[in-house]
């Protein structure tokens, strides 16, 4: 059974978007998928699906230390998906006890003889539970939009996945355990935020530790989607995420695909359908497609590692698709309006709709810039 955990950094960037239609697209290509809602805090993901409010839940699962859970794992109109609903009215439900979460994962262990894909949509943030189920897979999703709030995030949940899989790679009482536990109570704790250094701290101290992290990071490759673009432009500050996790991490991050902004999936949404089965030729819908493809067709063997060719393939290939679906996008919009499907008026109230978008994400770019400013005047050094 392979896992695909889909996270972001910040909310709203379509993680449950990406998540549910993923999973759609993978039962259509003949793969029996799971699709579990661990977005603990905000479950609504049966509403993306179309699924009827279920009886159980994850939440029902752990209140209730006796059931099986068989019993959270529903049928779907979709054939092939298997649905798990999360629980947002239980209170505490987004901060799972480290023994809660050993017993989801447990359960998820249990699937292994008919399910082919289980894909997790986990909450946004950094929250330790939610690391530790992206770190059940060696090759986890991170979702981000293109702006610079979402990039940022983006960034800070993978440094943090890094440092918890360094936690993992540890044993208490080591001298390396140790070590990180004393620089991160101190004032240059800061320094934590450049890995290359700080392993080069630890190999001194506990060298053993160090190799044993290496392996892990060796077998850590997430990826990357760039969702929500308006224009080809939009998919450049991936690589920007990509160079910080190069220089700060040391990791490499190779990028599956971008998805452009597209108000059908707000109809689709309201129809209870996912996007994919709501308008299959629609671009966005396309673009999921492509993306499941990929991960379909990639190799995901322990000892397969990305190259760097490869990484740079990847970026060569997300840029490319950004020209080609906006040209896509763009002669779309054209038939629709020879068509008269869409009036003049319409087309004018979306681009000011965009023009505000636009003031809001410059007036908050300026605001990230002044901080910023400020913190190199205040003397911060990474």
């Amino acid at each position: 059974m392979r896992i695909i955990p889909i996270a972001s950094g910040k909310g709203g960037v379509g993680k449950s978007l990406l998540a549910a239609n993923l999973s759609v697209a993978f039962a259509q290509r003949g793969m029996r998928v799971v699709l579990a809602d661990l977005d603990l805090g905000a479950s609504n993901l049966h509403l993306i699906i179309g699924h009827r409010k279920p009886g159980g839940s994850l939440g029902s699962f752990l209140s209730d230390g006796k059931s099986a859970f068989a019993n959270v794992v529903a049928e779907t109109d979709i054939a092939g998906l298997r649905f798990i609903p999360g629980d947002a009215e239980i209170p505490g439900m987004a901060t799972l006890k480290p023994a809660e979460r050993r017993r989801i994962v447990r359960g998820f262990q249990s699937l292994k003889a008919d399910t082919d894909i289980l894909v997790l949509d986990l909450g946004a943030g950094t929250h330790q539970p939610i690391l530790e189920f992206f770190l059940t897979s060696s090759t986890g999703i991170v979702v981000s939009a293109p702006t610079v709030t979402a990039i940022l995030n983006a960034y800070v949940f993978l440094k943090n996945a890094v440092f918890r899989l360094m936690y993992n790679s540890f044993s208490k009482g080591s001298p390396a355990f140790k070590h990180i536990e004393t620089l991160r109570k101190t004032e240059n704790g800061l320094r934590m935020l450049y890995l290359p250094r700080m392993l080069t701290e630890l190999e001194t101290v506990d060298g053993p530790s160090v190799t044993a992290f290496r392996a892990n990071m060796a077998k850590f490759r997430p990826r990357l989607v760039m969702n929500m673009l308006d224009d080809p432009k939009d998919s450049e500050v991936a690589l920007k995420i990509r160079r910080s996790c190069e220089v700060y991490l040391g990791l490499s991050l190779e990028h599956l695909g971008i998805l452009y902004r597209d108000g059908i999936q707000d109809t689709a949404l309201a129809s209870r359908l996912p996007v994919v089965l709501y308008k299959p030729a629609a671009i966005i819908s396309q673009g999921i497609y492509r993306i499941a493809d990929k991960l379909l067709a990639a190799e995901e063997g322990e000892d397969f590692t990305a190259t760097t060719e490869d990484i740079d393939a990847s970026f060569e290939e997300a840029a490319f698709e950004a020209e080609s679906d906006f040209e896509n996008k763009m002669d779309y919009v054209e038939d629709l309006l020879h068509s008269g499907a869409l009036s003049q008026g319409d087309l004018l109230e979306t681009v000011k709709t965009q023009q505000i978008e636009i003031a809001k994400l410059k007036k908050e770019n300026n605001f990230l810039k002044l901080k910023l400013s400020r913190a190199i005047t205040q003397g911060y050094r990474p």
